[in-house]
Order: structure tokens, then C-alpha cells, then sequence
């Protein structure tokens, strides 16, 4: 069976959540079809060298054991989906684990592999400011995001194509809502 075809319980007639291998043939999968859109002539603007190699190279994969906070975004645009699990220092304010998943488009994998390469250690202020960023770098011709997640600047050249943006800031989203769920997880206890 195909990674992309959904795994079916007869009995139940609900989605199984398959391992985490499967996301990763997957991920691969979406970015194989995104090479070949490049390579059919398809914007390299969009898909040059930098953003393909962190596309294929996403650190972090899998899942924590009791994570904090965790969040799951799809992009209504391209079917695009990103999971992120996190840990947040005891005061809130950093991250101290991230593990993550991806059945996403090259632009959105070349996102989360930045942020998940650099998430650990990160605080939350600075993730929050990386999202307010790549969302005004694409929709406001704002300049990229600096600092630990300087390397989304790979990304400016998806500012011309606003269908692709939603893709494109999946993974930030999936961090911010993924910290939101962390914290209102403390709140409540």
C-alpha cells in the first residue's frame, strides 16, 4: 500500500494513526513530487538548493514522552500536515524538547526542519517572533527572520506566491499553537 494512502479499521471505519516511519516515507514522498514540479520548471525561486536540503533533513522526528504541549495544522490549501510536541522549561518561558512530524510539502518541511533544528533552547518570545516575522516577510515584503532562525530567509522567494504561503508558516503555527497548549495546560493544573 502506498505511504499516502490512509490505513483504514474496517471495524471502526476511523483513521489509524500509522508510525512514525510512515510520516517520514511520506515526507519524502511530497518532497520527491516537489523536486520533479522543479526540475519540470517549476519557480526554482521557490525550490532552490538550500530549501531542498533542509526539506529532506528534518531533525527531530518522532514524539516525546509526555510532551507539555503539542499541536497538529493542516494546510487547507495543499493538504499539508505538520504534529509538533514540546517541553517548556518550568518557568514557561524556553523549549526544552521538541519532537515532530511531517506529511508536508517541500516549503512546509524546509520551515519545520529550521524550526526544529533550532527550537530547543529557544524561547518562547523568540518563536512567537520568528512566526510574527515569516508571516510579514511573505504578506508585507517584511524582511526575513533573524537570530537562531535566521535561515527561513531561504523561504523569501515564496513571498510571490501567496497559494503557497499557508504551507509555508504551517510548522511556526504548529509551534505557536503547541506553546499556547503548554501553557494552558499549566494554567489549568
Amino acid at each position: 500500500m502506498p505511504a499516502e494512502a490512509p490505513v483504514i479499521n474496517a471495524s471502526l471505519r476511523k483513521p489509524l494513526v500509522p508510525p512514525a516511519s510512515v510520516f517520514a516515507c511520506a515526507h519524502k514522498t511530497l518532497v520527491e513530487r516537489d523536486l520533479q514540479c522543479q526540475l519540470k520548471g517549476m519557480s526554482g525561486d521557490l525550490y532552490h538548493n538550500r530549501v531542498l536540503e533542509l526539506a529532506v533533513d528534518i531533525p527531530n522526528i518522532g514524539e516525546l514522552y509526555a510532551p507539555d504541549g503539542k499541536a497538529h495544522k493542516v494546510s487547507r490549501v495543499c493538504g499539508s500536515e505538520i504534529w509538533i510536541e514540546l517541553d517548556l522549561s518550568e518557568d514557561g518561558e524556553t523549549i526544552t524538547g521538541i519532537a515532530v512530524k511531517s506529511k508536508a510539502c517541500a516549503l512546509g518541511a524546509a520551515t519545520l526542519s529550521v524550526l526544529s533544528e533550532h527550537a530547543v533552547g529557544a524561547s518562547v518570545e523568540e518563536v512567537y517572533e520568528a512566526r510574527d516575522k515569516m508571516r510579514a516577510m511573505l504578506k508585507e515584503g517584511g524582511p526575513p527572520p533573524e537570530g537562531r532562525f535566521w535561515e527561513l530567509r531561504h523561504l523569501e522567494g515564496v513571498r510571490d506566491y501567496p497559494q503557497r504561503h499557508m504551507s509555508t508558516l504551517l510548522a511556526l503555527d504548529a509551534a505557536v499553537a503547541a506553546i499556547e497548549d503548554a501553557l494552558a495546560k499549566r494554567d489549568a493544573a
